[in-house]
């Protein structure tokens, strides 16, 4: 019976082409004439007697016919050619198209299937449209869609029919090919059940697919001859006279046939259908029933070999320790670590770090918890060992010590303020500015201010103290590795401003000077002055009443690289702490700012610094990964170790040099397999991690105000009492901050002329009162007002160091005689 349908449906393609010819091309004896000489006698009843008599043969014919085997099921691989919308120079082209497993992919000659495929679409996404009786489309809501088109009705018929079944089948298939492989997996290989299990349930399948085809075809049949039909009717109604009527019946009789055939085809298919799903329906029931309650053994099962793993390795690390004497102690009540959790607790604290050797080769996996039970006694062996303080193991190791300064009644302080006017939204006309720069020389080339923000680069310098807790806290710190972290991290806190800072500050001016005087409010003061001009450096110098010094001198280099541009730091930073001696020095990394030409610029920071303690010895080495669209690590990554001078790791250091950074000590170290490319990575046993700085918000909106922060919103307030060559008293600076840019750019190519002007006296009355050639040759000496250069012993680097002088004449109200007229007319 089954065979008889399918032999039906192969011949369903016949069907419509003859009933397509009957409509197309009408033989001699349906044409009028032909007509009028066939009709006379009666001779058209015999004739429709001898047509539904063949139709009722034909059927006969259908039904038992197995001329042909089955055509492929549409979840098996069906092929062929369509052609192909690609261009509209080339328009539609002949392409070959394979549907295999719920995918469509395309060739264009049948040799390259087996080595070059010119595209795949999913079909359990796609969505199929038919737009005639050739063409359809399909897509997948993104960006493939395929406008094709088929030879003729029929087989474009057959691809939609193949097209929707195997998008129906896209997902169930595939779960259950999922489910067959883990269950095949998972089998004993001495059973074979599994794999006759797989078998019954493809084959049954494969089964009900072609059954649902056979049902699609009938379907489509039906409509098509019920339409031929129900038109013929409807013709056969406004038919009156005699000689027409014998054609209509004719007509009418033939497609009633057509349609009997089909729908006994249907009922057939039907009835099949429905006692093969019948058949099974209890089966799979039953079998979806054990397979949930297979699942939810494995499920236990799993959990019960992850907590024995888990358990094992606690009880191998504990087997293994070197510190095997603190085992008694319960810091949980002192510095908020308790040991009462399970190892299940500490998983979420597992954290990957780059490695010392090799930068992405060593890893941190959580101490065990005997480390959170040691008793009084061994805290303090191992405070002796390891030269950290009691208070190093406890959450509130940061508290003042009895010899810390302390805090002193503070005045009430100004109220700064904490919005600027907003970035005014002037095109930029690139033809403007290089017609400006025609017939000039190059050093006299102006750049707009439209590139800038309203701040220099002295008090871009300044705003490295936004997290001056940093090192008020480490300050407080009695083991020098940690606050070696404190300064580690306030050294990376200086990149957070650069995220969004896609602005270039101003140029100082030669003798330009910036103070911030925090004071009151936070216990500092700062200073920075433009040293030299050729290079530009800047020098930088700030005292704390918490007890540290911060100075630097930064001279900056770029390289244009087409797309990017590097901006590489040169010139060293050193912290000094009063109390401990502590000297610190360390130098900054790359930036890097992206799409100089085309595109929206982003900025990046990568390279290492090694902060380096010449006191003790003490290193810190971090490393900022540069930003790589194929790496699956968090963006801005930095990471770092914190090592004694004998190269012993006693904290690990991770984050983001945007958001927060975190530390954690280091309990016990060890070498692990080889990773990739051979090389040993270094696992460090540590505990919890504490955060020791995350970014402050930006102010509401920052995006409109150049992205500045809190304290950069106040860098430039004006403020009495301030140098006159302060970088708050520059014009241009001033002019742009609000918003007056074309009167800024005016101004700033007046200061820079200016200051050439200013140069080439100053060098032309060196070369009169040199007395030797090597005097006359080096004509410009400039000699800085509030710095001198001096060889620092401690760091062995040559660096400009504040002199005095300065502080004491604001807090005296004396003249600024000294200082030059930069800014003036």
């Amino acid at each position: 019976m089954g065979r008889g349908v399918i032999g039906t449906f192969q011949w369903a393609p016949c069907l419509w082409e003859r009933v397509s010819s009957v409509r197309r091309v009408r033989p001699l004896w349906m044409t009028t004439s032909g007509l009028a000489s066939k009709l006379s006698g009666g001779r058209s009843l015999r004739r429709f007697s001898c047509l539904e008599s063949a139709s009722c043969s034909f059927q006969a014919a259908v039904m038992s016919s197995e001329s042909k085997p089955p055509a492929p099921s549409p979840g098996d691989m069906y092929k062929g050619w369509l052609f192909k919308w690609t261009n509209y120079i080339k328009g539609y082209q002949r392409r070959w198209f394979v549907l295999s497993n719920g995918l469509l992919s395309y060739y264009r000659t049948q040799a390259e299937m087996g080595h070059t495929c010119r595209g795949t679409i999913n079909l359990a996404t796609a969505n199929i449209v038919v737009e005639d009786s050739c063409n359809f489309i399909i897509s997948n809501g993104g960006a493939q869609t395929y406008h094709l088109k088929a030879n003729s009705e029929v087989e474009r018929q057959r691809w939609i029919t193949a097209l929707e079944l195997a998008k129906a089948k896209a997902f169930p298939i595939q779960d259950l090919s999922d489910e067959s492989a883990d269950e095949a997996s998972e089998a004993p290989p001495s059973s074979g059940q599994g794999g006759g299990r797989n078998v019954e349930i493809q084959s049954t399948l494969r089964t009900l697919s072609s059954k649902v085809e056979d049902l699609n075809t009938c379907n489509d049949l039906i409509v098509k001859h019920g339409s031929a039909l129900q038109r013929s009717l409807s013709e056969l109604e406004g038919i009156h006279a005699a000689v027409d009527m014998g054609e209509k019946i004719r007509q009418v009789t033939e497609r009633a046939t057509l349609f009997r055939i089909t729908s006994n085809a249907m009922i057939n298919a039907c009835q099949d259908f429905l006692s093969m799903a019948q058949n099974h329906s209890k089966r799979w029931q039953k079998a979806l029933q054990l397979e949930r309650a297979q699942r939810i053994r494995l499920e236990d099962t799993l959990e019960q070999l992850a907590k024995q793993h888990n358990h094992l390795e606690r009880a191998f690390r504990g087997a293994t320790v070197l510190l095997p004497s603190y085992s008694n102690m319960d810091l949980g009540s002192k510095g908020g670590m308790t040991g009462k959790g399970d190892a299940s607790d500490e998983d979420d604290d597992n954290e990957f770090f780059d490695a010392m050797e090799d930068p992405a080769e060593f890893i941190t996996i959580p101490a065990d918890p005997k480390y959170h039970r040691r008793s009084g006694s061994s805290v303090s062996r191992l405070s002796n060992e390891t030269g950290l303080d009691d208070q190093s193991f406890d959450d509130l190791s940061l508290a003042s010590s009895p010899e810390s300064p302390q805090p002193l009644e503070l005045e009430p302080v100004k109220q700064r303020r904490t919005r600027i006017p907003e970035k005014p939204n002037y095109y930029l006309n690139l033809w403007s500015i290089m017609k400006n720069c025609i017939g000039k020389e190059l050093s006299k080339i102006p750049m707009p201010v439209n590139f800038n923000e309203p701040l220099s680069m002295l008090q871009r310098l300044s705003e490295d103290l936004e997290y001056y807790e940093l090192l008020d806290r480490g300050a407080k710190c009695q083991s020098s590795l940690e606050q070696m972290c404190y300064v580690a991290a306030f050294t990376v806190s200086s990149y957070s401003t650069t995220v969004h800072r896609t602005g270039k500050p101003f140029n100082p001016l030669l003798g330009e000077t910036f103070e911030l005087d925090r004071l009151r409010e936070c216990g500092y003061r700062s200073l920075c002055e433009q040293v030299s001009h050729h290079p530009p450096a800047a020098a930088h110098h700030a005292t704390s009443e918490k007890g540290w010094i911060l100075r630097q001198e930064i001279t900056l280099a770029s390289k244009f690289r087409g797309k990017y541009l590097s901006i590489i730091p040169l010139g060293s930073i050193q912290c000094i702490f009063d109390k401990s001696g502590n000297h610190y020095s360390w130098k900054k990394v790359t930036t890097t700012v992206h799409n100089i030409i085309v595109g929206k610029l982003w900025i990046d920071q990568s390279g290492e610094i090694d902060v380096v303690n010449h006191k003790t010895g003490d290193r810190c080495h971090l490393k900022f990964t540069p930003y790589s669209y194929f790496s699956r690590d968090v963006p801005r990554k930095v990471t770092g170790v914190v090592m004694d001078k004998d190269g012993k790791a006693h904290y690990v250091l991770s984050g983001t040099w945007d958001e927060k950074m975190d530390f954690s000590r280091i309990m016990q170290s060890s070498k692990s397999e080889n990773g990739t490319e051979g090389k040993q990575r270094t696992v460090y046993q540590t505990l919890k991690a504490k955060e020791i700085w995350r970014k402050n918000p930006l102010p509401e909106g920052a995006e409109s105000m150049y992205y500045f922060s809190s304290l950069a919103l106040t860098l430039n307030e004006p403020e009495d009492g301030v140098a006159p060559t302060d970088s708050r008293r520059r014009p241009d600076q001033r002019l742009m901050e609000e918003g007056q840019w074309d009167q800024a750019n005016a101004e700033k190519q007046r200061l820079e002329e200016k200051q050439r002007t200013v140069r080439r006296e100053r060098e032309r009355e060196v070369v009169k009162a040199a007395n030797t050639p090597e005097e006359a040759a080096h004509p410009d000496r400039y000699q800085a007002q509030w710095f001198e250069k001096v060889d620092d012993p401690t760091s062995g680097e040559t660096l400009h160091v504040y002199k005095g002088g300065y502080w004491e004449t604001k807090d005296s109200g004396g003249s600024w005689d000294v200082c030059p007229d930069i800014f003036g007319p």
